[in-house]
Formats: C-alpha cells, sequence, structure tokens
C-alpha cells in the first residue's frame, strides 16, 4: 500500500486540512469533514462513514489498527501532527471523511421513539455532550432546530467522543420539526421553568420528544404552545438553571427509568 509521507507544515495537503477544521463554509462547500482521535474514527467508521484520508502520526498512532486499503494513507511527523492538531491530547489520527446530511424522514423512529430536540444552542461541546447522554440512553435521533453551529464542527466531534456517528443526528427548522412530531403522534415535552411540572410526575414511557432551549432564552413561544406538557427539574439551590447538557442527561435517563419500568 502507497504511504504518502509528509514533513513540512506548509504542504499544501496540510494546509487544506487546517482550512476544512477551521472553515464550515468549506467544509459544506467540498461536502467533507475532519473526524480526530483514534475513538471517533472507530465509531465513524463502524457506523458505515466514507472514509477516504487518513492522516497518522506513526510515533502516537498505530495504523494497523484501522488499516483498510479503501483510505488513502498520509503520514506525518510529530511536527507537522502538533500543527494539524486540534487538541493537544488527541491520539495521533486524523482522517477526511465525506459526511451524511440526514432529513427528518430519514428518523427510524421504530415502536417508541425517544427523541432530544435542542432550539438555538450554540456551543459545539453542549450539543456534543448531548450526543453523548443520547447514546447511553439509546435514544432515537437528536434533532437541533434552527442550527446555530456547523453539525460537524471538530469540536462538536470531539466533546461527543464520535456519539455524532453513533446516534442520528439532524438539522431543522422548529416550524418542521413541530410537524413532523404532530404527523408522528409524538408527545411534545418542553423544558421550562414556567407553567412547569415536576419532570418525574410527567409520563415519558410513550412516545417522547424532550425539547430543550438554550441556558440564557430558554424556548420560544413556538415550542411552548404546542407542548402535550411543560416540564421543569426542581432546583434546591440559588440558581435557576443547569447546563443544558446536564439537564438533557437527567430528563433522558428518566424517560429511561420509566420505560424499563413499565418494560417498553
Amino acid at each position: 500500500m502507497d504511504i504518502l509521507r509528509i514533513s513540512s507544515t506548509q504542504n499544501p495537503r496540510i494546509k487544506h486540512l487546517i482550512a476544512l477544521q477551521q472553515k464550515a463554509q468549506l467544509r459544506r462547500s467540498e461536502q467533507r469533514i475532519v473526524v480526530e482521535g483514534a475513538r471517533e474514527l472507530q465509531h465513524c467508521i463502524n457506523a458505515g462513514f466514507k472514509v477516504e484520508t487518513v492522516i497518522y502520526c506513526p510515533e502516537i498512532f498505530d495504523i494497523s489498527t484501522i488499516l483498510n486499503s479503501s483510505y488513502e494513507l498520509i503520514e506525518v511527523t510529530p511536527q507537522v501532527y502538533e500543527k494539524i492538531a486540534y487538541r493537544g491530547s488527541t491520539e495521533g489520527v486524523i482522517a477526511i471523511v465525506k459526511p451524511r446530511q440526514l432529513s427528518l424522514n430519514d428518523i427510524d423512529l421504530g415502536d417508541n421513539p425517544l427523541i432530544i430536540v435542542l432550539e438555538g444552542v450554540e456551543k459545539p461541546g453542549n450539543i456534543g455532550a448531548v450526543l453523548r447522554s443520547a447514546d447511553a440512553a439509546r435514544a432515537t435521533a437528536v434533532i437541533v432546530c434552527d442550527p446555530l453551529t456547523d453539525l460537524y464542527n471538530p469540536n462538536l466531534i470531539r466533546s461527543s467522543i464520535g456519539a455524532i456517528f453513533t446516534v442520528p443526528c439532524v438539522a431543522s427548522s422548529s416550524d418542521e420539526c413541530i410537524k413532523f412530531l404532530k404527523d408522528n403522534n409524538i408527545n411534545i415535552l418542553t423544558a421550562q421553568l414556567q407553567d412547569s411540572e415536576p419532570y418525574y410526575d410527567t409520563p415519558m414511557h410513550g412516545a417522547t420528544a424532550i425539547v430543550m432551549g438554550t441556558e440564557a432564552t430558554g424556548l420560544t413561544n413556538a415550542w411552548r404552545q404546542v407542548a402535550t406538557a411543560h416540564i421543569r427539574i426542581p432546583m434546591q439551590g440559588q440558581l435557576d438553571s443547569l447546563n443544558v447538557s446536564v439537564s438533557t442527561a437527567i430528563l433522558l435517563f428518566e424517560a429511561v427509568r420509566q420505560r424499563l419500568t413499565r418494560g417498553a
């Protein structure tokens, strides 16, 4: 197998990789994303995404663990890898991958769907953490409404530890998502402080969408008005909110508890 070896940070291939990492517009125009880290890449491969190029540093990463004749292989020096690594603690491997752009109609709802909806959540780290919880709870999908960040942002991929590849994740407008949920008879539970009941008093064992807003502004009226129920996490301290990813995890696993209790 031919391996291209690069030792200069000024190499055009290296400059292009860095541009893909940094520019969402370039990722969209070329329909390519950057996946960094051994676990993340393995999840990507297992999910059947098309890996085109694997860039690795042999002093850090053993390429034989993911060797496949369909990948272009580029070997780089530690100095070059340090330049291209999004984070210093990664495992010596980065890949260029063709993404999948899923739509709402691509979601396989199954018999009893459990969906997380995020409205206007901006920070890639928060979305990544929500995806990790969604994977752990075996949620049906995560729908990001009116997204303010690229779903394949490198930081989102890293913070999800590859859950972006294991959980169907769809970008949508709120109007489209509301119609989709209603058309499929999925209960809409909105997390909000006002006019709400404790989450553990609300049924979540049936087809359910848990809708989360930003910590700063919460949900828009569009979601509040169509909700089947409004739910909240009772707060015992002086603050009135949790990080959105923490709140999502609490609500997700209440749904899991109810389903296990009822044998769903």
